[in-house]
């Protein structure tokens, strides 16, 4: 139990990942005519990967000058001491229990606006000067099983600073008491209602984002699937942070990787529990065999330290394959869903900033 809540406090548990390094990210975008290198066989961890054929943006650029900050190389240490979360049981009740947990920020000038969305319980995050109107979705993560918004109330907080956005956090119905797609439809509502409710009265957004990590970045991607497929408004951009996108488990990064968060072994436990008999390869179940074409742009973050890294770069390339633009960035020296450590390590910091501007930069011009 002592182990399981080691993992919980530091992260936000269970998804997929990917890779291609610079000294701290490598940002990569992102048209088609740049997207033959995304995925080697066997990508290099460091120095950066191979990616000849995939001009860098000016920010990767800058960043492979950088070399990992002092705090982070002590914070992965003290990680990879511990035992990762599975790798002797699933303790399913501890897990629970742990992402249950209730983090609120220390800033008391940030407003948490509890609501209930039908029978699911929503809480709203807003920062002094944040816009009510653009509105940021966020899917938390847990493994299909466990996580609530309580436990990424700090997360939301500084998306809602750094962007100047309102977060709006619902808790999905979770497995194997609600198996797919019950979280997903849940996901999917959530984006209807917060089209023209915002955190202090109804009316209409002016963008909205779809945002989440591990098992929420896998639903970030399935509810934009579905979406689009169901003719429903689209958000203005999509944000996934280390995604799970493939419940077939064939990414090597599975076998390869030594994950200081979570052990492989709980993969299949956490695929068994939120898919039951559903065919893994359903695109809204792994939505790396999705067709994206018609998805608004994408942002996708995810360490370098982490056992589905691979995923990432999987469900990249396809998205790029089908015309869309997508900017990816592995943050070399990096774990699971690291954005959400407390305090703020210098390379979540900056990953915060990132996708500020990437929300920045996909707001309606006036």
């Amino acid at each position: 139990m002592k182990q399981i809540r080691f993992a919980v406090q530091q992260i936000l548990t269970t998804g997929l990942l990917v890779i291609v390094f610079a000294q701290t990210a490598d940002v990569l975008a992102e048209t088609p005519q740049q997207q033959q290198a995304v995925a080697p066989q066997n990508p290099v961890i460091a120095p950066p990967m191979d990616t000849d054929d995939i001009p860098s943006s000016p920010a990767a650029s800058q960043n492979k000058q950088r070399a990992v900050s002092q705090e982070s190389i002590e914070y992965l240490k003290n990680l990879q001491k511990g035992t990762p979360f599975g790798a002797t049981n699933f303790d399913l009740a501890g897990l629970r229990a742990g992402m249950a947990s209730r983090r609120e920020p220390a800033n008391k000038s940030i407003r948490l606006i509890r609501i209930k969305m039908g029978d699911i319980p929503c809480e709203w995050v807003v920062a002094p000067g944040a816009d009510p109107d653009v509105r940021l979705l966020y899917l938390h993560g847990g493994g299909f099983v466990s996580g609530s918004g309580a436990f990424y109330l700090m997360l939301a907080a500084h998306l809602s600073a750094s962007a100047k956005c309102a977060v709006f956090l619902p808790d999905y119905r979770l497995a194997p008491e609600h198996p797919f797609p019950a979280g997903l439809e849940d996901c999917i509502a959530a984006h209807e209602w917060i089209l023209s409710n915002g955190p202090s009265a109804s009316g209409p957004a002016k963008a909205t984002f779809i945002a989440g990590d591990s098992a929420g970045g896998n639903l970030t991607l399935a509810t934009l699937l579905a979406l689009r497929d169901r003719r429903l408004s689209l958000p203005a951009g999509g944000i996934p942070l280390s995604p799970c996108t493939d419940f077939t488990l064939a990414s090597e990064s599975l076998q390869t990787v030594n994950d200081p968060i979570c052990s492989a072994k709980t993969m299949p436990v956490f695929r068994d529990y939120y898919l039951g008999k559903t065919d893994p390869r359903n695109p809204l179940a792994s939505p790396v065999f999705g067709n994206y074409r018609g998805i608004p742009p994408l942002l996708i973050q995810v360490g370098e330290h982490e056992m589905l890294r691979d995923d990432s770069i999987r469900v990249t390339k396809k998205a790029r394959d089908d015309g869309i633009q997508v900017t990816l960035e592995v943050w070399r020296g990096m774990f699971h869903v690291f954005q959400s450590h407390e305090p703020l390590l210098p390379e979540a910091k900056e990953s915060i900033e990132h996708i500020a501007n990437f929300i920045g930069s996909q707001l309606p011009k006036p």
